[in-house]
């Protein structure tokens, strides 16, 4: 992990607060723990923080300083962790007899944590092994750079790095096998679409191994359908008057988001006039926020954060929909 004293800055941490709105005593999920900048400050306002990462290091790292999290050791502790998917959150507080919550925030995609270790293989700057595993398991980048077919590289990076020359791309990958690092696989990327990073055009060219390296690392962790089901999760859990939370930080995540947000805020509503009016279901989201964005003083202190985008909603009493958008029973509080 980075070092403990290497300061991590949680993005739009004061609008995540403010969208949650946490009191003394709520029960709020954080859907990705990482370095714990949202669950510490959360556990600061009274609440009990239920808080998820697949990612062993993460968990790990929480528990190696117990000075800093004295709410682990509170009776009952008041911070919960959890090694798994937060797509499993339901089943996850189902073993802790919990079933409501007050809050839920997720914060999308790789962490600065994970960035920032050469070792893990996720960033394109730094050499390290090929892996881009956030759960240290399974299929690695390098496994699915050696071993997938051309056509199917050349389909995740279409898919998930809008990568428009995809085909040439996936054809400089498999030309390069074996890929053991990530410089092999950011030098094939850069070969393949004529990268010069001296200056063009008044300014620098983006590495466009940016737009490969993000598709791999989503194809390898399944993060798109990892999100479906924490946003479902999310929906099965929150109690009336709950409040959701998601940071995303591309355009992948972000519509996925405000795609569900839209649905199920007008769940059992026709959008057509030419189509018959169907009986309105009660929708399970209300009062969505518009997007909120970083402000010129924290990109200023956090650049990172240059590209975040917050989402939020609140809970109604409507039952959750099912995969399909019908209504399914829900457990009394």
């Amino acid at each position: 992990m980075s070092s403990p004293d290497q300061p991590h800055i949680p993005v739009l941490l004061e609008e995540v607060v403010a969208a949650l709105n946490p009191r003394g005593g709520d029960i709020i999920v954080d859907a990705t723990l990482g370095a714990g900048g949202y669950t510490r400050r959360l556990l600061d306002t009274g609440a009990t923080v239920h808080a998820f990462d697949r990612d062993p290091d993460a968990i790990a790292a929480i528990r190696a300083n117990p000075e800093k999290w004295p709410e682990l050791a509170e009776t009952p502790p008041r911070l919960v962790l959890h090694a798994r998917r937060f797509s499993e959150m339901v089943e996850g507080l189902a073993e802790v007899d919990i079933d409501r919550v007050d809050g839920v925030v997720m914060d999308i995609g790789v962490s600065s944590m994970q960035l920032d270790q050469s070792e893990r293989g996720f960033a394109f700057g730094s050499d390290g092994p090929l892996d881009m595993r956030m759960s240290q398991d399974g299929m690695s980048a390098a496994d699915f750079c050696n071993e997938a077919d051309e056509a199917a590289i050349a389909d995740v990076l279409f898919l998930y790095g809008e990568e428009r020359q995809s085909r040439r791309v996936a054809r400089a990958i498999v030309a390069a096998r074996p890929l053991a690092t990530t410089m092999d696989l950011a030098r094939a990327v850069r070969k393949a679409l004529g990268y010069n990073p001296a200056y063009k055009g008044g300014g620098v060219q983006k590495d466009p191994a940016i737009r490969s390296f993000q598709a791999i690392r989503i194809h390898v962790n399944g993060e798109l359908d990892e999100l479906d089901a924490g946003l479902s999760g999310a929906e099965t859990l929150l109690a009336e008057g709950g409040r959701l939370a998601v940071v995303t930080f591309h355009s992948l995540e972000d519509r996925k988001v405000k795609r569900f947000l839209r649905d199920a805020s007008s769940a059992g509503q026709t959008t057509s006039r030419h189509l018959p009016q169907a009986t309105a279901a009660p929708a399970p989201f209300a009062q969505l926020s518009k997007a909120v964005r970083p402000g010129d003083e924290e990109l200023a202190i956090n650049p990172r954060s240059r590209s975040a985008t917050l989402r939020s909603a609140v809970r109604t009493d409507a039952f959750p929909r099912n995969t399909d958008g019908a209504p399914s029973q829900r457990n009394s509080a």
